[in-house]
């Protein structure tokens, strides 16, 4: 970026706490740090609401791919769910990044240390380009053997690679997109990023038959037109967030040179990063041990899932937002030393969390089938789906335990229960009982449908137990 006409900062200027813009005039910034100060509920449901209602839209946007997926064919549309574990890696390892890079500029600005905040807002950045390049390079030569070890081959494998090849070119922009909203979140605004996910998704409406079916100079792509749609609405999204993150004030006095690679703030990420990165890969692997074992009933029950994960999404919507209200409270009430505030903060998103995934369980259960039916006329399907469903309704409340636990944990800086909880959840229970029950005790799909249900309410009891001890022994005596 350009230099600023403003002066640097020293240790001894007035510290610029956590900025908000002002809704009414968003060239204004606030001055007041209320993140470690004004009432827990009300500062939950600020981040917590935007949150949620742009992540909704979201799941909306791969909902529409979903859909016209499903409108090319059903090998289109299991091709899409079989690409979803190889780019889901992609956005753990970005997503880890952020993560790490969040919890380390909140921390900082908790601290009221604004020189630091910026410099890791600036490393982040930086950090996350590099590492897109590295993604796409290993991405693009390691996708026509894992699509392989999940069944896939001649039109089949066509399809997925022709999908991928695409959103590979375009992976510097969906981990940009992650660094810059690091930033915002950081320091509390979440609305940004809202606003950036509601105006993809109609962006997605249009541009998704436009490039499927083509026309106006444009011709006809089919899966190739979806991926494509998605990686523009990205390079959108990272124009109009890159704005916004200049306005919050917080990249004031830098030069571009803070963006050059330094050793010492690259660790420091990686370190808070990277075992976030390895939980949220751990879950893409988890999801490919997944799809290994429901690739041997065949191209519907991978489409099935395809769609039942879509769907689940959406109801777990208020859990992810609790996720980022749980980590950026606490990471700065954690930098602030405002011990008492992180223990409220951990017990209000627990029991909002459940609440509102009891609600999202009773509603999965009664419209499975009728959820199922929005995205596939094929019977098969559809029943397999609403199975699918039906055994999830009962699994939504502890995603809400783990997901709050784990983000608590990273906000306190001890990041590598995710990793250890990952391994568990994702890779070693799930093979371990899903080869148990679909090889050895012939149970089928509903073995594995059943194996989810347990191995994730283990995990959510593992990290409720576990997060509740860390922070306790951090409260002062």
């Amino acid at each position: 970026m350009q230099p600023s006409n403003h002066r640097r900062k020293t240790r001894r200027d007035p510290v610029p706490p956590t900025v908000i813009p002002d809704p009414a005039a968003p060239d204004r910034r606030r001055r007041s740090n209320d993140l470690t100060t004004a009432p827990i509920p009300q500062l939950i449901r600020r981040i917590t609401i935007p949150v949620s209602i742009g992540l909704f839209f979201n799941t909306m946007y791969n909902v529409v791919d979903t859909y016209f997926g499903g409108l090319i064919s059903t090998t289109a549309l299991a091709a899409m769910s079989l690409s979803l574990p190889v780019f889901f890696i992609i956005i753990s390892i970005g997503s880890g990044i952020a993560t790490g890079a969040t919890a380390l500029i909140g921390n900082a600005l908790g601290g009221e240390n604004p020189g630091t905040a910026r410099r890791f807002a600036f490393q982040g950045i930086a950090f996350g380009v590099l590492i897109s390049v590295a993604l796409a390079f290993i991405g693009k030569a390691s996708a026509p053997l894992l699509f392989r070890l999940l069944g896939a081959d001649e039109a089949y494998l066509s399809i997925c690679l022709t999908y991928m090849d695409i959103l590979f070119n375009g992976t510097v922009f969906f981990i940009l997109i992650q660094m810059l909203n690091a930033v915002l979140n950081a320091v509390g605004n979440t609305r940004i990023y809202r606003n950036f996910l509601i105006a993809g998704f109609f962006l997605n409406v249009l541009l998704d038959p436009w490039f499927i079916f083509g026309g106006w100079g444009v011709p006809a792509m089919g899966v190739a037109g979806i991926a494509l749609a998605t990686v523009l609405v990205q390079v959108t999204g990272c124009v109009y967030l890159g704005i916004h993150v200049r306005r919050t004030g917080l990249l004031d006095g830098g030069t571009i040179r803070e963006l050059l690679p330094r050793a010492a703030p690259f660790a420091e990420i990686a370190r808070h990063g990277f075992p976030a990165g390895l939980n949220i890969l751990t879950i893409a692997i988890g999801v490919f041990v997944i799809t290994y074992f429901i690739s041997g009933f065949g191209q519907t029950a991978v489409a099935a899932y395809g769609v039942g994960m879509r769907v689940e999404q959406i109801l777990l919507l208020p859990a992810i937002g609790l996720n980022t209200a749980t980590l950026t409270l606490i990471a700065q009430n954690h930098g602030a030393r405002r011990f008492d505030r992180i223990r409220e903060t951990l017990r209000k998103c627990l029991t909002y969390g459940t609440v509102t995934a009891s609600c999202g369980g009773i509603t999965l259960f009664l419209l499975a089938e009728r959820f199922m039916t929005l995205f596939s006329k094929d019977p098969d399907v559809v029943a397999v789906g609403t199975t699918y469903l039906k055994i999830e309704a009962l699994v939504l409340t502890a995603y809400v335990i783990l997901f709050v636990c784990v983000a608590a944990l990273q906000g306190i800086k001890q990041p590598m229960f995710a990793v250890v909880i990952g391994l568990f959840r994702q890779i070693v229970a799930p093979f371990a009982v899903f080869y148990t029950l679909t090889r050895i005790q012939d149970v089928g799909l509903l073995g594995i449908w059943w194996g989810i249900c347990a191995i994730t309410w283990t995990a959510a009891a593992i990290a409720f137990v576990y997060a509740r001890r860390r922070i306790d022994a951090i409260m002062p005596e």
